[in-house]
């Protein structure tokens, strides 16, 4: 089973928002580079929020995350969100989920089977 963590990063503006960004980019290459299951972790600027991050975070399995709150990449990633000026909170959700294939058949159609728990 899958892990994934969404989360909202609210800052005062816009440049707030863009310099953190900017600042978490190498946090982000390196949790990705050096962390076992981490099959992804964005930090990106909202398009439509303009002082939002959006994250996403997939992780193979509760292990390798439960890991990644004790590496030395989270705590960097903390310090730098809370010393980048402007931060104002963070919302986050963490799923558990399986994976059920691509989003779309062969047909080009969304495949309504994969969530039809039916």
């Amino acid at each position: 089973m899958s892990i994934i963590i969404t989360a909202t990063l609210s800052f005062e503006t816009e440049a707030d928002r863009d310099n953190a960004v900017r600042l978490t980019a190498p946090v982000q290459a390196a949790t990705r580079a050096d962390e076992p299951g981490c099959l992804a972790y964005c930090f990106g600027a909202d398009p439509a929020e303009p002082t939002h991050i959006q994250v996403y975070e997939l992780w193979a399995d509760a292990a390798n995350l439960a890991l990644h709150f004790d590496h030395p990449n989270y705590a960097k990633m903390v310090e730098v969100l809370h010393n980048c000026g402007g931060f104002v909170s963070s919302e986050n959700r963490l799923y558990a989920a399986d994976d059920r294939g691509t989003v779309y058949g062969d047909d080009g159609k969304f495949r309504f089977d994969a969530v039809n728990d039916q």
